[in-house]
């Protein structure tokens, strides 16, 4: 780890603005989990110090985020509120993350389609705001989207009106602080400190209440019952996939701002070994955050040092304000959790959804709705295959309507000449790009097609194919058994190694009666053969094609 000090000066102040944002995010984030706001703040400093230092994004901050919170939520509800678990939970997800990162699995978590990743975050930005819609209207948070929505009607027949106001007043005012006064006091900070004054002074709403001070405990993690261990080791799957794709989308944001390039694989690594050592010490599962990794860039950081000082601030502040914190009302940080989740929800691409494909629209609506009614892990993987299906399904289509029927691609006025004068007896196909099992199952269909009356030579042209699956060979292999039960001869053309590598292994030996290396060289002997068996000059055609 080598560390850069070209740019100290922009790296702390960078670094402290952030610390000053982060603050009451992480209490508001730990909230919501859960577990409580330090469990927040310990989170934000185990997550954001070692990533920052062992990432490989140098100007990144991380921490807490409302998609991690979620998970975490979930996973409280469900084991009763047992933090030793969740902590568990939280350490084999950062070393799960650090093997994602040692097998290089970095570059291909990027791989998730755009409107899976659109959909689940919309997703977790809806589960946010409608789990906050009960500490909005004065009530305790229930566990779960479905329990806050059933929750609903009674929160709205007793509503606490100071609390929503306090609430609805703090939304109001991080939508319309002033740009210029929030580059020195934040907008979340801002209306933590005014709602806090406001509440102590005038208003009689829930707060946070008491909370510890100092260095955290060490946690061991702990070995679940039976009963518990599948749930505990899916939630830490799902936090280590979850927290990558996270990370590594806010490592894209912050190469498009400094116009440098990340190393996935080393990020994953970093957010790793933050995530464990913060399962280790109390603190909830965190990632890339985007919106302080913006206002980090914005402030001056350039390099790694920016995410170790903002840090060092949340620990400077963890060491001394729990009296302070001790005030802040509950209504103020779900205002503040609101505002996070619709930033979360993708409004860009929900506005112009409409006039992409439909299909790209519905696969959104569907990860969205798996997320906010099911879970997440069904929501990406369910999104994540069927995006795939639907990718096949198009290649496969563009492949079957690369295979085209000759002779009117042409160029070459021989082989045109050659196919005028053979006319029907002969079929020339030719084969364009990687042929995968999508359009295997059409393959001998299409040939059949074309195929006439009376045709006895079959030309199949792979000049343009680099390689095949198993599932095209099954199809060529169907296609020269249609074409010896048909007494048709089989000329393959253009077999590069790999294509006849597979071909000869999978078949045990090269299907058809001939192969040729250029389509001129199979014309003139297709034309011989159709001649001489014309003729009379030999038994059989397939004899001729062989000798």
């Amino acid at each position: 780890m080598k560390l850069d000090f070209s740019h100290l000066r922009g790296d702390i102040t960078g670094g402290i603005t952030a610390g000053v944002v982060a603050l009451p995010l992480a209490l508001a984030l730990g909230v919501a989990s859960g577990l409580g706001p330090m469990a927040g703040l310990y989170g934000a400093i185990c997550v954001g110090f070692f990533a920052a230092l062992f990432g490989g994004t140098e100007s990144q901050i991380s921490g807490p985020t409302g998609p991690m919170v979620v998970v975490l939520a979930g996973l409280f509800a469900s084991l009763s509120g047992d933090a030793a678990l969740i902590f568990t939970a939280v350490v084999l997800a950062g070393l799960l993350q650090i093997v994602f990162g040692v097998l290089g699995l970095g570059a291909y978590i990027r791989l998730v389609p755009y409107p899976v990743i659109s959909g689940f975050m919309t997703g977790i930005g809806v589960i946010i705001i409608i789990l906050q819609l009960s500490p909005l209207l004065g009530h305790e948070a229930p566990s779960g989207t479905l329990g806050a929505l059933g929750h609903l009607p009674t929160a709205l027949a007793d509503i606490h009106v100071a609390n929503l106001a306090l609430g609805l007043g703090t939304l109001a005012l991080v939508y319309s602080w002033p740009a210029k006064v929030g580059k020195y006091l934040p907008a979340p900070l801002a209306a933590l400190i005014i709602g806090g004054v406001l509440a102590y002074l005038l208003l009689d709403v829930p707060v946070l209440g008491d909370i510890p001070t100092g260095l955290p405990t060490f946690n061991l993690p702990v070995i679940p019952d039976q009963s518990l261990w599948l749930l505990v080791i899916e939630a830490a799957f799902i936090l280590a996939l979850l927290g990558s794709i996270d990370s590594l989308l806010t490592s894209l944001v912050a190469d498009n701002m400094t116009r440098s390039r990340h190393d996935s694989n080393r990020e994953l690594v970093g957010q790793g070994l933050g995530n464990t050592v913060s399962g280790l010490l109390g603190g909830i599962a965190g990632a890339g955050a985007t919106m302080r990794t913006v206002v980090n860039i914005r402030s001056g950081g350039k390099t790694r040092i920016s995410g170790a000082v903002h840090a060092l601030v949340l620990l400077a502040i963890v060491l001394g304000m729990g009296p302070l914190a001790s005030n802040i009302p509950l209504a103020v940080l779900a205002g503040i959790l609101v505002k996070v989740g619709l930033d979360i929800v993708d409004w860009s691409y929900i506005k112009r959804a409409h006039q992409g494909p439909r299909w790209d629209l519905a696969l959104m609506g569907l990860v969205l709705g798996l997320t906010v009614f099911v879970d997440l892990i069904t929501a990406v993987a369910a999104g994540v295959v069927l995006a795939a299906l639907s990718f096949v399904r198009q290649i496969a289509k563009l492949q079957i309507e690369n295979l085209r029927y000759l002779p009117e691609h042409l160029d070459s006025e021989e082989e045109r000449g050659l196919l005028e004068r053979l006319g029907h007896r002969t079929l020339l196909f030719e084969f364009s790009g990687p042929l995968s099992f999508g359009a295997a199952a059409d393959l001998g269909h299409h040939v059949r097609e074309h195929c006439e009356p009376g045709s006895q030579v079959l030309l199949l042209d792979f000049s343009r194919v680099p390689s095949l699956d198993v599932s095209a060979v099954v199809a060529v292999e169907n296609i020269a058994t249609d074409a010896s039960i048909s007494g048709k001869s089989l000329y393959l053309i253009g077999l590069n190694g790999t294509v006849r590598q597979t071909l000869e292994k999978m078949n045990g030996g090269l299907p058809g009666d001939g192969v040729f290396n250029a389509r001129i060289d199979a014309l003139r002997a297709a034309a011989i053969a159709l001649d001489r068996a014309e003729a009379g000059e030999a038994g059989s055609l397939s004899a001729m094609a062989a000798g």
